[in-house]
């Protein structure tokens, strides 16, 4: 009585929810295997031209809070 009422969920399990599974498993599998695509990898160039140009302002800033300011680094320790 009891492996009766197991067999109907392992029947839909593997007609059903198995076959689904794999082929989304294989699909993300092979696209992660590709690599990027045209569009992302020119995205990602312009993403790290963007951090450059941030990260080059930064040290602009700071440099000029250095001639400025030159406390300001301190007072940002005790927050």
């Amino acid at each position: 009585m009891d492996t009766e009422i197991l067999i109907v969920p392992i029947i839909i399990f593997l007609v059903i929810v198995a076959p689904i599974w794999l082929v989304l498993h294989y699909r993300s599998k092979r696209k992660v295997e590709q690599g990027l695509t045209e569009d992302e990898f020119v995205l990602l160039n312009d993403l790290k031209l963007q951090a450059d140009k941030m990260s080059q302002r930064i040290e602009t800033l700071e440099t000029i809070l250095d001639s400025q300011a030159p406390q300001w680094r301190k007072s940002d320790e005790g927050h």
